[in-house]
């Protein structure tokens, strides 16, 4: 299998950006994906920063970020290309191969979101389809002033923090291991395409 293959190729075969590279991009990230992300980045700064205790702000945030996760839930299973789900989930195989590439420094280069990336995706998805429902069930007659549904609320807020610190730091090493900027290819769309041992999950969206 090419993916297979792809993960017994150092990531230092990866040539660096070049004059030649830079002037030819594909279209990975769609405008879908990316309002996504920076939807869900800026909102979860605002509501566990200065709108933490600023209640109507805070919901009103709290529900556009699950609008925008119930909207992109949709678009992954009906879109093209590196936004569908099926295009870059792993199975158990490829993510442990994948994992044993990145401790030993050879994992290739993905165009679209590695097996890694995927895994945090999902996991980050899963916390705030579980914010959104505490926060919900905060505001019910039924659940108001539960303690423990408070708890459960402050604790997914916390494991928000960390997953979306190590996410933040995987991106900043991933953009170093591989020579692209990876922030930033979230605000263009754009990446350079596969070459060598570079993967390509999924087919060019435009």
């Amino acid at each position: 299998m090419e993916e297979t293959t792809s993960l017994l190729h150092p990531a230092a075969d990866v040539p660096p950006d070049s004059a030649s590279t830079r002037s030819h991009r594909i279209k990975v990230w769609d405008p879908l994906v990316r309002i996504f992300h920076w939807t869900v980045a800026l909102g979860t700064i605002a509501n566990l920063t200065v709108l933490r205790h600023v209640e109507d702000p805070h919901i009103i945030i709290g529900y556009v970020m699950v609008a925008a996760l119930l909207i992109r839930i949709g678009w992954g299973f009906v879109a093209k290309g590196h936004a569908r789900f099926s295009s870059f989930i792993p199975g158990p195989r490829s993510l442990k191969s994948y994992l044993a590439a990145l401790i030993k420094r050879r994992e290739p280069r993905y165009v679209g979101h590695n097996p890694a990336g995927a895994v945090m995706m999902l996991g980050l998805m899963a916390l705030i389809a579980g914010m959104g429902v505490t926060g919900w069930m905060m505001g019910s007659d039924q659940f108001w002033g539960e303690p423990w549904v408070e708890e459960v609320h402050e604790t997914l807020a916390n494991i928000i923090v960390a997953a979306a610190i190590i996410h933040v730091l995987a991106a900043v090493i991933e953009s170093v291991r591989h020579r692209e900027n990876m922030p930033w290819s979230m605000i263009t769309g754009y990446k350079r395409p596969a070459n060598g041992s570079d993967v390509d999950n999924a087919p060019v969206t435009g």
